[in-house]
């Protein structure tokens, strides 16, 4: 099966990109499912249609009694499980390279401008956008539109297990019976088959739905975990925000207005009252007195001012 090896080399491009969490997924997808599939399941389902014997010579009613018993094999079936669910992952592989590629382009357009001079390589640069989701060392930081698709991408893998899980059980159910009993046309009557090997071919289907159940849960917990990130991130963002001298904080606002009008009543009242003795011309000697030694240790002090 040289297909399952094409799909294992696009896979494990993924790899670089995803998460922890992303990863162990692939390592599960590619030891217990297209591992298992590949070697195990294979071999016994090999002969599922040519052992299917039931106790009647009537031709086309042994075809029969077998398509209603298993209406697609358990390995097509889960070939198309395993394509399906790596289908989300390939897209998001396709956005990544994408945006690696843009962001290549971005580099190379930096580098020619730093070989201009600074007035036009200033204006590229307020122009053109700078690259934000590759880092130094080549690897791709999850977030911002890359952060939406890697989301979408677990909301779909997540919602095409939960739906091949539950075809299973209402196309074949979990466990494999001895005897099937079928009286559809042609059959003359009720007519009992037998399969061969229920009970390894049952381990194999419980194993495989195991499998999927993993591969369910290390889905939600990525998104749990992605989701978890996404808040942390966000409120540590809030808490990085500094406040310039020029725009206190609401809490202090009060304060620095309350200190400066009491600054300047001090001043105002220090300033009439050498008025009131100098006369008007010495009032207006007082003010500019007072303007030029007024210290800035009277804008920590607060109340102490002079003149």
């Amino acid at each position: 099966m040289g297909e399952w090896d094409v799909l294992g080399r696009l896979l494990d491009k993924v790899q670089s990109h995803s998460t922890v969490i992303g990863k162990v997924w692939l390592t599960v997808l590619f030891v217990f499912r297209i591992l298992v599939l590949r070697t195990g399941a294979d071999k016994v389902w090999g002969d599922e249609q040519s052992d299917f014997v039931c106790n009647t010579l009537q031709p086309g009613c042994e075809n029969v009694c077998y398509d209603i018993a298993f209406p697609i094999s358990h390995v097509r079936f889960w070939v198309l499980q395993i394509i399906a669910v790596a289908t989300p992952k390939l897209l998001y592989l396709g956005h990544v390279l994408h945006v690696i590629h843009i962001e290549k382009k971005m580099k190379e357009r930096m580098k020619r401008q730093a070989e201009m001079d600074d007035q036009a390589s200033l204006f590229l640069r307020r122009a053109y956008k700078v690259p934000k989701y590759t880092k130094s060392t080549g690897k791709i930081s999850i977030r911002g539109s890359l952060l939406r698709s890697y989301v979408f991408h677990l909301v779909a893998k997540i919602v095409l297990e939960v739906l091949f899980i539950v075809g299973q059980y209402f196309l074949y159910g979990f466990t494999l019976q001895t005897r099937y009993v079928c009286s559809s046309f042609p059959c003359p009557h009720k007519v009992d088959c037998f399969l061969s090997r229920p009970t390894e071919k049952s381990v194999i289907i419980w194993f495989m739905l195991v499998s999927a159940l993993v591969s369910l849960l290390l889905s939600l917990v990525e998104l749990l975990y992605l989701c978890v990130k996404a808040v942390k991130e966000c409120m540590a963002r809030r808490q990085d925000y500094t406040v310039t001298p020029v725009t206190p904080p609401p809490s202090e606002r009060k304060a620095f207005k309350s200190r400066d009008e009491m600054l300047q009543n001090c001043v105002n009242l220090e300033l009439e009252l050498q008025g009131r003795k100098l006369g008007v011309n010495g009032a207006k000697i007082g003010v500019t007195e007072a303007a030029m030694n007024v210290s800035p240790e009277s804008n920590n002090m607060g109340a102490e001012v002079r003149i």
